[in-house]
């Protein structure tokens, strides 16, 4: 199992990544959460649909949300690819930090966030261990039940502890 990146020094390390140049897609003003809520969106598609369905599902995504410049769709796309691709992974993680719980038991919304979370806090170099908790608990504030935030929040540090 991939160990988390070192979580000293955090808050610099999130002000410094949103400082740089590349903390945000170049050329366009979409922010990193926006991006985020997008992959969100689309992955949660994978609740409903057949993995071999999923290209002409994005198809049918982006020609609903003409908000994403090429370079912003390049970048969802593939970001959503490798979590697509570690999924098996992810869901082992997951199921280890959910004791007690199947995961096909867990929400769709829920899950759906927990499985971008701990593809940022453990794959995703360019994502700091912080912010990846913190838009995962504002995605569950936002798309989730009343508690799900916190719900969230438990099985990430839980995720976090095992690593």
């Amino acid at each position: 199992m991939p160990s988390i990146r070192n979580a000293g020094d955090i808050v610099g390390k999130i002000v410094l990544s949103y400082i740089r140049k590349d903390a945000f897609i170049k050329g366009d003003a979409m922010s990193r959460r926006k991006i985020r809520e997008h992959i969100f969106k689309l992955l949660f598609r994978i609740e409903f649909n057949n993995i071999s369905d999923m290209p002409e599902q994005m198809q049918l995504y982006f020609e609903d949300n003409t908000d994403c410049e090429p370079v912003n769709k390049e970048y969802i796309e593939k970001k959503y690819q490798n979590i697509l691709d570690k999924l098996k992974e992810i869901d082992e993680i997951l199921a280890k930090a959910t004791k007690g719980w199947q995961v096909n038991r867990i929400g769709k919304v829920e899950l759906t966030i927990l499985r971008l979370a701990i593809y940022e806090m453990l794959y995703d170099e360019e994502v700091p261990l912080g912010v990846a908790i913190n838009e995962a608990v504002e995605l569950a504030k936002k798309y989730g039940g009343e508690e799900s935030h916190i719900f969230i929040n438990g099985i990430l540090a839980k995720v976090v502890s095992e690593s």
